[in-house]
């Protein structure tokens, strides 16, 4: 049972009266975008199409400087591209403003970061359910159980109550994929999510990607681990603001 709230009207032309999108989860169109700082101009995306399917595990790798942290951010509108379009879930979000793409990234989207972003004076499951607080998908009655569920969901139950200083980097990854969870996004994206972690807490962590893919989470992943990127469903190349090639890896 979701709160009433005051968040913008999120349109979605290609979908039905049940909410439901037709063709691809991600739909990038011809997407370009142009940085400017005194140092001059740099297009660190050069007309980028891509399409996604729900639920697919995309990898996307390439050097650093190819684009890849760049791409990750326009789909999730932190960054909104010079042109081109990017549809989400039947969702225009290069037409939003900055309010209404904040909406709907709580509401949508699960963003995973390399270094956690974890906020050290709150307990795991109250970064949780700040989370929840954000999102407004769950009424507040039932935020607590939800979020004890997701902490079951990656392990971490029993560390509910410790604050972030007290897990390990691999604990507190998982905690946070736990947060990106918080409000069932459609879409889940880490950017360099095992970057800080030692191998066993890599494992760890990837592992929770593959049993979450295999649930049905659509999870974009940009890693600098060719190794990880071939147990994705599909990898895609980038080089230089451009798509080289992708392969499917099963």
């Amino acid at each position: 049972m979701q709160e009433s709230n005051s968040h913008p009207n999120l349109h979605k032309p290609g979908s039905d009266q049940t909410g439901k999108s037709f063709g691809h989860l991600v739909d990038l169109r011809e997407v370009v975008k142009t940085y400017h700082s005194s140092a001059g101009t740099f297009t660190a995306l050069k007309g980028v199409d891509l399409k996604v399917e729900s639920g697919a595990f995309v990898s996307i790798i390439g050097k650093s400087g190819s684009g890849k942290s760049t791409l990750i951010n326009i789909i999730t509108g932190i960054d909104k591209p010079t042109s081109g379009e990017i549809i989400v879930d039947g969702i225009p979000v290069h037409e939003f403003n900055e309010e209404q793409v904040a909406v709907w990234r709580g509401q949508s989207v699960g963003v995973i970061f390399q270094f956690f972003q974890l906020l050290p004076t709150l307990t795991a499951v109250e970064n949780i359910l700040l989370a929840m607080d954000y999102g407004g998908h769950y009424h507040r009655i039932e935020r607590p159980d939800q979020a004890m569920h997701l902490l079951e969901l990656v392990g971490m139950a029993e560390h509910a109550h410790h604050l972030p200083s007290a897990l390990s980097g691999g604990q507190q990854q998982c905690v946070a994929i736990a947060r990106a969870l918080a409000n069932n996004p459609v879409l889940l994206t880490a950017d360099e999510p095992t970057g800080n972690l030692d191998s066993k807490s890599t494992e760890m962590v990837f592992r929770l990607f593959e049993n979450l893919a295999v649930s049905g989470k659509t999870i974009l992943m940009v890693t600098h681990d060719n190794e990880l990127a071939e147990r994705a469903q599909r990898t895609i190349r980038l080089v230089d603001g451009r798509i080289q090639d992708e392969f499917g890896n099963r």
